[in-house]
C-alpha cells in the first residue's frame, strides 16, 4: 500500500526523483519503478529493432540486456533479490535435470525444460539480470531466454503447432506490437483505479475499533471484498507492464490459438478474467502470480517427496521476506487449499448433472473463493502481528474453523503428485535392481 501523502519516503535505490515524489506524494520506490519500467519499455522496442537477431550478435544482446539490467536495478533497488532467487534457483534446478538425472526420473516437463549444457558467464549474467525483467519480473525458462536472444525464440513455438493450417502458407513473422499497446490499456487502466480506489479503501479501516463497534458481521465481509479489489490494480498495473516490455522485446510469445491468432503470453503473470470469476482457490491461485507459481511448482511441488502442497506455501513465504503477515497468510493458504480440495473432490460431482445445479454450485463456490481469498491475503497487507490477530478475532477465524472441520469431515484423496512419484520411484528401484 502507498504511505500516506508527505510520509517520509526511503528507498535503497536512487534518490534523484524524490521531488517528484514529494510532489505527486507516491513513495520513491513506486517512483523509481514506474520510471525504471517506462525506460525499460522504450529500450525493449530499441533492442528488438535495433538489436534484433538479424542485426547483432548473441553476445552483444546479451552485453546489452545485461548492462541495462544492472543500471536499473542499482537505480531502482540498490540490491534486487527476488526475481533473481527465482532464476538462480529455476536454472539450477534445470541444469541438474539435464546434467545429474537420468531421462526416465524426469517428467514429460522437467525433460522439455533440462539444460544439458553448463551456460557461459555472459549467457547466465543475460539471464539473471537482462533488463526486462530485472525490475518486476517475470522468470523465464533459460532454454526459452536464450533461444530468445539468440533469434529462434518464435520459429521455435510456431513450429510446437502446425501452422499451416492455421492458414499460413509459409513461416510468418508474427509482431508483438498489437499485443504490447492491449497491455498498456490494461497498465493504463490499472494505474488509474491504484491511484482512486486503493488510498480511498485502504485495508486498515477493517480494523478500526469504531468500524469494528458499529458494523455487522456480513457488512464487515463485504467490505473485505471491497478492500481486497482496491489492493489488486497494483499487481495488475506491475505485473502487465513487465510484460509489455518483454513482448516489446520481441519475448513472450507462445504460438497460435486455435482462432489463428498469434499469442503473446508465455510470460504473462495474470489472467484478470480467470481470477475475478475463480470457482476455486486452485484456479484463483493459478491464475495469479503465474510465473511464479510456475517457479513454485518446478522447484519444489514436482520434487518435494512428501507434504508437496505444504512445503510449497512455506517456500513461497519464505522467498516473499520477512514480514509475519507473509506467514500468516501462506500458512492459512495450506488450511484453505486442503479443504477447498477435499469439498471438490468429495461433492463436485453431485452437482454436475442439471444447468440449473451447475450454476448454482458455480455461484456459491465463486462467492466462497472470493471470501477465503480475502480472508487469506490480508495479512499479507498489513505485514504486522498485531493488526493481523486483532483483524482474525474480528472474523472470528471462521475460515481456520471451517477448514479444519472440513479435514476432519471429508476424506482426503491420494494427490496425483505422491501417487506419480511413488511411481517413478519404483520404476527407477527395479532398473536398479
Amino acid at each position: 500500500m502507498a504511505d500516506a501523502p508527505g510520509a517520509p519516503h526511503r528507498t535503497t535505490g536512487s534518490t534523484l526523483l524524490h521531488p517528484l515524489s514529494g510532489l505527486l506524494g507516491i513513495p520513491l520506490d513506486q517512483i523509481n519503478f514506474v520510471a525504471c519500467q517506462l525506460f525499460a519499455l522504450l529500450a525493449a522496442f530499441w533492442f528488438r529493432i535495433y538489436l534484433g537477431p538479424s542485426h547483432a550478435s548473441s553476445a552483444v544482446r546479451h552485453a546489452f540486456a545485461t548492462l541495462f539490467g544492472i543500471y536499473f536495478a542499482v537505480f531502482c533497488f540498490g540490491c534486487p533479490l527476488m526475481i533473481i532467487t527465482q532464476k538462480i534457483t529455476t536454472l539450477a534446478c534445470q541444469l541438474h535435470d539435464g546434467i545429474g538425472r537420468q531421462a526416465e526420473e524426469l517428467s514429460a516437463e522437467q525433460n522439455r525444460l533440462a539444460v544439458k549444457t553448463r551456460p557461459s558467464l555472459l549467457e547466465y549474467l543475460s539471464y539473471l539480470l537482462n533488463f526486462m525483467s530485472i525490475i518486476a519480473g517475470p522468470c523465464s525458462n533459460y532454454k526459452d531466454y536464450i533461444a530468445f536472444i539468440e533469434g529462434r525464440h518464435v520459429h521455435m513455438k510456431l513450429l510446437e503447432v502446425n501452422w499451416k493450417q492455421k492458414g499460413y502458407d509459409r513461416l510468418p513473422d508474427p509482431s508483438p506490437t498489437g499485443a504490447v499497446m492491449c497491455k498498456l490499456c490494461i497498465t493504463l487502466v490499472s494505474l488509474i483505479l491504484f491511484l482512486t480506489l486503493t488510498k480511498n479503501f485502504p485495508m486498515a479501516y477493517i480494523i478500526d475499533n469504531e468500524f469494528l463497534d458499529k458494523t455487522p458481521f456480513l457488512s464487515r465481509l463485504g467490505y473485505l471484498y471491497v478492500v481486497t479489489q482496491a489492493a489488486k490494480p497494483k499487481y495488475y498495473f506491475a505485473w502487465t507492464l513487465a510484460d509489455a516490455v518483454n513482448n516489446a522485446a520481441g519475448y513472450g510469445f507462445s504460438g497460435v490459438d486455435e482462432r489463428g491468432t498469434f499469442r503473446w503470453d508465455l510470460l504473462s503473470n495474470l489472467n484478470i478474467w480467470n481470477i475475478e470469476t475463480a470457482t476455486s482457490f486452485k484456479m484463483y491461485i493459478e491464475n495469479w502470480n503465474i510465473q511464479t507459481a510456475a517457479w513454485l511448482k518446478r522447484v519444489c511441488y514436482d520434487r518435494a517427496p512428501w507434504y508437496p502442497t505444504a512445503l510449497t506455501f512455506v517456500l513461497s513465504a519464505l522467498w516473499h521476506g520477512i514480514y509475519p503477515g507473509y506467514y500468516f497468510t501462506f500458512l492459512t493458504g495450506i488450511l484453505i487449499t486442503l479443504a477447498a480440495r477435499a469439498i471438490r473432490n468429495n461433492c463436485r460431482h453431485y452437482f454436475l448433472s442439471s444447468v440449473p445445479l451447475k450454476v448454482a454450485y458455480d455461484t456459491v463456490t465463486w462467492i466462497v473463493t472470493q471470501l477465503a481469498v480475502c480472508y487469506t491475503v490480508a495479512p499479507f497487507v498489513m505485514l504486522a502481528v498485531e493488526p493481523t490477530i486483532k483483524f482474525y478475532k474480528s472474523m472470528y477465524f471462521h475460515m481456520h474453523i471451517l477448514s479444519i472441520l472440513v479435514l476432519l469431515v471429508l476424506p482426503v484423496r491420494p494427490q496425483a503428485h505422491s501417487i506419480r512419484n511413488q511411481a517413478m520411484q519404483n520404476s527407477v528401484e527395479s532398473k536398479d535392481k
